[in-house]
C-alpha cells in the first residue's frame, strides 16, 4: 500500500530546485520546464532566471503547466536585494529562500547572533512586500553549539517567527545531524523540505536519484507534517541529472510521499 491511502490527507506537491538543472536550463530553459511538466512536476524552485526575462519566463512557466513554487534569492546589499524581491513577485512568487549563509556564520554563538540579525533584516524587506522568507541548510549549519544542539537550532531561535525552515535533508546528515530528529525539533518552523539522496559520506560525493542512497527519506518526510512542498535537489550526479530527477518523481509520487500532477 501507498503511503497515503485514500482516508489519509493528500501528501504535499513535489516541486524540483532548478539549480539541479543548470546546465539543461542553460541550454534550453523552456524546454527544461516543457519536460518537468510534461513528468508531472507541478512547480519548480527558481535559482535565477537564466537568460530570460521576467516576462519570458512567465510564459514559459504558463507553457509549460507548473508554477513557482519558491525562488532562491541570496542576500546581497538592500537594494539588490529588495530588487530581486519584486522580480520574483511580478513571477507570483510569494515565497522566496536564502540559500545559504558563509560556514563562518555558524563557528560559534556570537556569529549565530550576527547571522540572525542579517536574515531578519532581510525579513523585513520580503514582509513589506507581502513574501514570506525562508532560510536553506547546508552541512555547516550542523556545526555543535557548546549545548550540544546544531547551530540551525540556534539560529531559529533568534529569527522572527515568520521566518520558516526550508531543511535539505541531505545536507543535515552530511553534517552529522539526524535529519528525522532535525524536523522534529524545528516541528511547525519547517515550511519546506529540499528531498535529496546519496552516500551522506563527503561533501564532494555525488548524490543519487532520491531513494538510492542511504537517507531515510520516508521517515524524515513523515515527521516533517507542516512542509508545504517537497523539493528535490540534486548537486550533483555521476549519472545523468535529468534521469535522476525524473526517477526521483517515480520514487517519491509512486510511493505516495509526494504528490505530482499526473
Amino acid at each position: 500500500m501507498n503511503a497515503a491511502s485514500s482516508s489519509s490527507p493528500l501528501p504535499p506537491p513535489i516541486s524540483v530546485q532548478l539549480y539541479t538543472l543548470r546546465k539543461e536550463t542553460a541550454a534550453d530553459f523552456p524546454g527544461v520546464l516543457a519536460r518537468l511538466g510534461a513528468k508531472g512536476y507541478p512547480g519548480v524552485e527558481l535559482a535565477g532566471f537564466g537568460d530570460l526575462t521576467a516576462d519570458r519566463l512567465a510564459r514559459a512557466l504558463a507553457d509549460a503547466g507548473v508554477v513557482v513554487s519558491s525562488a532562491h534569492v541570496g542576500i546581497q546589499d538592500d537594494t539588490e536585494f529588495a530588487g530581486a524581491l519584486d522580480a520574483h513577485r511580478a513571477l507570483g512568487c510569494d515565497t522566496v529562500v536564502i540559500p545559504a549563509l558563509p560556514p563562518d556564520a555558524f563557528a560559534d554563538l556570537d556569529a549565530v547572533r550576527a547571522s540572525a540579525e542579517r536574515v531578519n533584516r532581510a525579513n523585513e524587506l520580503a514582509q513589506a512586500r507581502g513574501m514570506t522568507l525562508g532560510y536553506h541548510n547546508h552541512f555547516w549549519e550542523m556545526t555543535v553549539m557548546p549545548d550540544g544542539r546544531p547551530a540551525l537550532l540556534h539560529l531559529f531561535e533568534l529569527l522572527e517567527p515568520a521566518v520558516f525552515a526550508e531543511v535539505d535533508i541531505y545536507w543535515a546528515q552530511v553534517g552529522g545531524s539526524d535529519p528525522e530528529q532535525l524536523v522534529r525539533d524545528l516541528g511547525s518552523r519547517v515550511g519546506l523540505l529540499h528531498v535529496k539522496d546519496g552516500p551522506a559520506d563527503a561533501p564532494p560525493s555525488p548524490m543519487v536519484a532520491v531513494g538510492d542512497g542511504v537517507v531515510d527519506v520516508p521517515g524524515v518526510l513523515a515527521a516533517s507534517p507542516t512542509a508545504r512542498w517537497h523539493i528535490v535537489e540534486l548537486d550533483r550526479c555521476a549519472t545523468d541529472m535529468f534521469e535522476a530527477v525524473e526517477r526521483s518523481y517515480d520514487y517519491l509520487v509512486s510511493g505516495g510521499y509526494s504528490r505530482g500532477s499526473v
